[in-house]
């Protein structure tokens, strides 16, 4: 068919008064088109009107189409099994004029990023072997928008506790933030709304000022306004997470790191440099970090349960066992879990990322073992003082203990014994009775008594030489 500027310069010729012969020569057509053209006096390009093989089938295409859940194939199989004469081409070159089951493309947006001006944030699942079994997992990225530096990390989960650790990290790593963070209306930052209606949780507003950038989310279905932290994923499930295995959470997001490090060198030929060239630029114009960075970590309140452990994520941490039943502060952190008593450390843990019912336990808080049930409790006052003044009696009182004795009532009634009694006597006694497992107070001060009657008292001659039956 002959094109619209051709058929001008038909017309145009033969204005002129150039012949049809000529006019043919010239354009390198031939003569009955020229003869066409000049009878139909129109630069415009006719329109072809023509039966389509499919529209007599119009309203079948539209049920089957419905039923079929959009799949072509199987619409073309119910039609040629109801006796329809048409090919697959045919019929998908209908459905495709005709706007069946094919939305009309949009004209993709181009952005342009000042230096420091935008950041974008987002996350995506993807799945990774850790530990020799497949796990899902949800990965977070950050981009600079002008120089398109990417920093990513992957976790079990991703809550607000990970949303401002991860962001935390990523501006340590590009050294400063961006004036706006773009992010896609995730209820983690979003408190209510969408779009330039949203609002951030308060939460979210004081960590972006302590940085020096705002929230801000693109309208819903806009996915081009943050194509520069969407394209990646893509990148990131195909290149880094393809045919890699991890050992664990941490070699997983060291790798990934490292992985950033090497993409952000690497030449792109759109940019004409490296993210990492174009970033030394970006970098002067981005909001400096604080001369501080605190860690980021939530607060709990737990009490110690019987064994000696809190509860944190469904994972126990061992304390000293001293604080049974006592409430203390938990702060969880990315990588360790601190335990306080007030504003004291008592414990810290590496955490463990995944929740999976795991015991972290320190033997420092464990009570020491093989001393019976006694060796939970702190000496009493009189049982030092027993020590300090007699040691010897030490073995007589682990005698009482293992016979179920040992109680305060008995320290105190042998230290009254070592206080009132003279030394040799005693411990003639202490050792007898050690001799013969004697574990009875009462018989050990009698035998006491019996060593010092002939020095201490007077007998009468008609008393009882029996020192057993000696009253006290």
């Amino acid at each position: 068919m002959i094109d619209q500027a051709t058929r001008a310069a038909i017309l145009r010729l033969r204005e002129e008064g150039h012949g049809t012969r000529t006019i043919a020569r010239v354009l390198h057509i031939s003569r009955g088109a020229v003869k066409n053209v000049c009878e139909n006096g129109s630069s415009e390009v006719p329109r072809l009107e023509r039966a389509e093989k499919a529209e007599p089938y119009r309203d079948q295409i539209l049920e089957l189409y419905a039923s079929c859940k959009g799949n072509l194939v199987r619409v073309h199989e119910e039609l040629a099994d109801a006796g329809a004469i048409l090919s697959y081409t045919a019929l998908t070159a209908f459905c495709r004029r005709h706007g069946i089951g094919h939305e009309p493309r949009r004209p993709a947006g181009q952005y342009h990023f000042e230096p420091g001006e935008e950041m974008q944030h987002d996350t995506s699942p993807h799945e990774a072997e850790i530990g020799g079994k497949l796990q899902s997992l949800q990965t977070a990225s950050l981009a600079l928008c002008h120089s398109r530096m990417i920093f990513c990390q992957m976790y079990p989960r991703f809550r607000r506790f990970e949303c401002k650790a991860f962001l935390t990290d990523a501006l340590v790593y590009f050294d400063g933030a961006c004036e706006r963070c773009m992010i896609d209306n995730t209820h983690v930052v979003v408190l209510s709304g969408t779009g330039r209606e949203m609002v951030p949780v308060p939460e979210m507003v004081a960590f972006g000022e302590r940085f020096g950038f705002t929230f801000h989310a693109h309208e819903v279905g806009d996915a081009n306004r943050s194509a520069r932290v969407e394209r990646p994923f893509d990148y990131i499930d195909n290149n880094f997470l393809a045919g890699r295995r991890f050992t664990d959470w941490a070699d997983l997001n060291a790798r990934a790191r490292a992985w950033c490090d090497k993409v952000n060198s690497v030449h792109k030929r759109s940019l004409h440099a490296s993210p990492r060239e174009l970033f030394v630029a970006e970098r002067a114009r981005m909001r400096r970090l604080p001369v501080h960075v605190p860690e980021v970590y939530l607060l709990h309140q737990r009490i110690v349960d019987t064994e000696g452990y809190v509860n944190v994520s469904r994972n126990r941490y061992s304390v000293p066992w001293q604080m049974m039943g006592r409430q203390l502060e938990v702060r969880e952190s990315k990588a360790r879990i601190d335990v306080f008593d007030g504003p004291r450390r008592i414990a810290s843990h590496e955490r463990v990322i995944e929740p999976g019912d795991v015991r972290v336990t320190l033997t420092a808080h464990r009570p020491p073992r093989s001393e019976g049930v006694f060796a939970k409790r702190a000496l009493c006052v009189e049982e030092r003082r027993l020590a300090e003044r007699l040691p010897e009696t030490t073995p007589y009182i682990a005698l009482l203990r293992s016979r179920g004795r040992g109680h305060n009532r008995d320290i105190r009634w042998l230290l009254r014994m070592v206080d009132e009694y003279p030394r040799v006597a005693l411990l003639a006694a202490l050792g007898e009775a050690l001799r013969y497992g004697l574990a009875d107070l009462e018989r050990l001060e009698r035998m006491i008594l019996r060593r010092i009657a002939k020095d201490f008292f007077v007998l009468r001659p008609d008393a009882d030489t029996d020192p057993e039956s000696t009253d006290d």
